[in-house]
């Protein structure tokens, strides 16, 4: 494992380089700059064969050829062992008729979960948050989030916020709370007065909704 690691002064943040490192995975050692030219979800989970990391692994899954579909790829991670990582993968295979097709990176030395700041740079203890960044085609982390132990993320939001990223991108708008994709988008506002004025029709100056093309 060669991880880039920044201080824990400087952890990554959304539009900031992810940091890049090569690991051992279930599928074979993968370098994080492998990725570019397509987008990454990638997600920590606490440990291996615990009942909501397997929720959250089953849903995955079962889900992976709906992130294919909008050109993302998945990345999984804890700090336990490519050993315990291949015996609960196979696990859930045989226990849930459920094929984990994406990779999950060993990290027992915690460098890349501290690099991520999915553990304290000074955290004695191995369990990391349920931590998940977006990083896009250039490598440049676009949106994380961090979930609790104790409580599983939702498929259906990671895909909505990709698909929200994605619709960003190509329109220059904005998306309001809750859109999903054919839904209208938001303008940006004015930043001046007179640019204010001159709105006329199209609703308030602060809020004016446009197509999703």
């Amino acid at each position: 494992m060669d991880p880039i690691s920044p201080s824990s002064e400087s952890l990554p943040r959304p539009g900031e380089a992810a940091p890049n490192f090569t690991a051992r995975t279930t599928l074979g050692d993968r370098e994080l700059a492998s990725y570019r030219g397509r987008w990454l979800m990638f997600f920590s989970h606490p440990a291996d064969f615990t009942p909501v990391c397997t929720s959250e692994f089953v849903a995955f899954a079962k889900a992976t050829d709906r992130f294919e579909a909008l050109g993302c790829d998945l990345l999984g991670l804890s700090v336990d062992s490519l050993f315990s990582h291949l015996a609960w993968v196979l696990s859930i295979e045989q226990t849930f008729g459920v094929k984990v097709q994406f990779p999950v990176v060993e990290d027992p030395s915690m460098a890349i979960a501290r690099a991520y700041g999915m553990l304290d740079a000074n955290s004695g203890d191995s369990s990391t948050v349920r931590a998940t960044y977006f990083i896009d085609p250039q490598g440049i982390i676009r949106a994380l989030s961090c979930y609790p132990m104790t409580n599983g993320r939702s498929v259906e939001e990671m895909l909505r916020l990709l698909a929200a990223l994605q619709a960003t991108d190509r329109t220059g708008d904005s998306t309001p709370e809750g859109w999903t994709p054919g839904h209208p988008m938001l303008k940006a506002p004015p930043l001046t007065a007179p640019q204010a004025r001159d709105i006329g029709g199209e609703g308030p100056w602060y809020y004016r909704e446009a197509a999703d093309v």
